[in-house]
């Protein structure tokens, strides 16, 4: 190798390496938004606004789970120019101190059965849900969940309730 070769892939071989990272990380996101492997669902089952404007919530999956449960996967997405701040905004008003920070006042129902679906609580009454949240900034997202009892089989499509949105009827349950 001649010197001025050596001297050419010196200073430009950064720059080949850092394009290549750059065009294998596009190739990653661009996946991750076409449903590939990304952790964000592919598509938005059901959305609602609510009581803060410019803000919503989408439901992303809902989905029976082993041990007779569903799972619920949404997002909060703030669009407005102000936090939104958990605190007991969301939890169940009639357990306020174990709710606090969390999701826990969410339920299902399913008007078919007459029935409505707490989220699943652990031995101390916490809920199985996300828990220990702050705020969500303006201009910004969060993906949230929350377990709950499994309706019967032949439910395959419910009503979810979060607090301060719409309810979102007509929701499908998948397998």
């Amino acid at each position: 190798m001649k010197k001025k070769d050596f001297a050419f892939w010196t200073l430009f071989l950064p720059f080949f390496v850092l394009l290549g990272a750059v065009c294998l990380h596009s190739g990653f996101v661009l996946a991750q938004e076409e449903g590939g492997s990304g952790s964000q669902a592919s598509s938005v089952l059901a959305t609602s606004d609510g009581d803060f404007p410019g803000v919503r919530v989408e439901v992303l999956e809902l989905k029976r789970t082993g041990g007779e449960t569903v799972t619920l996967k949404f997002a909060i997405v703030n669009e407005s120019d102000k936090s939104i701040n958990f605190g007991y905004n969301f939890g169940d008003e009639s357990r306020a101190i174990l709710d606090h920070g969390s999701v826990g006042g969410i339920y299902l129902i399913d008007a078919s059965g007459k029935k409505k679906y707490h989220v699943v609580r652990d031995a101390e009454g916490k809920c199985l849900c996300s828990r220990g949240l702050g705020k969500i900034e303006p201009g910004s997202r969060m993906n949230l969940w929350a377990k709950f009892p499994a309706p019967p089989d032949s439910v395959e499509k419910i009503t979810v309730v979060i607090p301060h949105f719409i309810p979102m009827d007509d929701v499908p349950i998948s397998k």
